[in-house]
């Protein structure tokens, strides 16, 4: 069974990713970064598996279509 993908919050984003908040948001709102999740109300952070995608290749980033998205 594979383990469960871990929620990561934007200190983690951070210094995995070598960028700094702003530019994390600027990306978000270009779609060249992983969109947040909602955690709760004042919380939210990023599936694991997102980051480590986008780190493996940030250039060619793009969000995963959803199943049946079709485009």
């Amino acid at each position: 069974m594979p383990a469960p993908d871990r929620i990561v919050r934007l200190n983690t984003v951070l210094s995995r990713t070598g960028l700094s908040r702003s530019t994390i948001y600027r990306k978000i709102a270009e779609g060249t970064f992983p969109v947040q999740l909602r955690i709760s109300i004042n919380g939210a952070g990023w599936r694991e598996s997102d980051i480590d995608r986008w780190i493996e290749d940030p250039v060619s980033w793009r969000p995963e279509q959803e199943a049946g998205d079709g485009r």
